[in-house]
């Protein structure tokens, strides 16, 4: 019983882990990155679809992403969703192909990128205290219940503490990497 609470509660971890990972993706660095917005939202056709649904997204160069869209009625919808997303960057459209010139990054936009940064690791640190929690009480209710032990209660609570520990660790590692990144100049 208390190895299933574990398993679910490390399943749980690891899938906030790898969402956190993909912000990370979609928070800008020094260089260009596709993840910016293959999972920008377009409308085609009436229907919401990711980009990278859409078009082929590419890095050509250090500074710029170019997209080949499929479909090339799509173009028009890919650069308004491109400019309501509102990151900073204007959409040149070149025939059936976009391309986003990544302006370089200045001190001030470095800081701000830094902030966002922390406040995502602290909603990934939020989320993790929050799958701790729910599986406490789950053991907890076991106990009440008289399925498990006040002593299978403890080591169980400290199994959940050790898991919550070693996911925040690779929250700030991970944290760590991307701002140094961003601060490069």
């Amino acid at each position: 019983m208390i190895n299933d609470i574990i398993k679910e509660t490390k399943d749980k971890m690891k899938a906030s882990l790898h969402v956190y990972e993909q912000d990370l993706q979609g928070i800008r660095g020094s260089r260009a990155s596709t993840a910016l917005v293959d999972r920008l939202m377009v409308s085609y056709y009436g229907q919401d679809t990711e980009l990278r649904q859409l078009a082929t997204i590419s890095t050509p160069e250090a500074m710029q992403i170019l997209i080949r869209p499929y479909d090339k009625s799509a173009v028009k919808s890919i650069e308004k969703a491109i400019q309501t997303a509102n990151l900073g960057i204007h959409p040149n459209v070149d025939g059936d192909v976009i391309r986003l010139n990544m302006p370089a990054l200045t001190r001030e936009r470095r800081q701000d990128l830094v902030k966002f940064l922390h406040k995502r690791m602290e909603d990934a640190r939020v989320a993790m205290r929050n799958i701790r929690r729910a599986a406490n009480d789950d053991l907890k209710d076991f106990e009440k219940e008289g399925m498990i032990s006040e002593d299978e209660l403890e080591r169980g609570e400290e199994e959940v503490q050790k898991l919550t520990d070693q996911y925040i660790s690779q929250i700030e590692e991970l944290g760590k990497i991307k701002e140094k990144e961003i601060m490069e100049v």
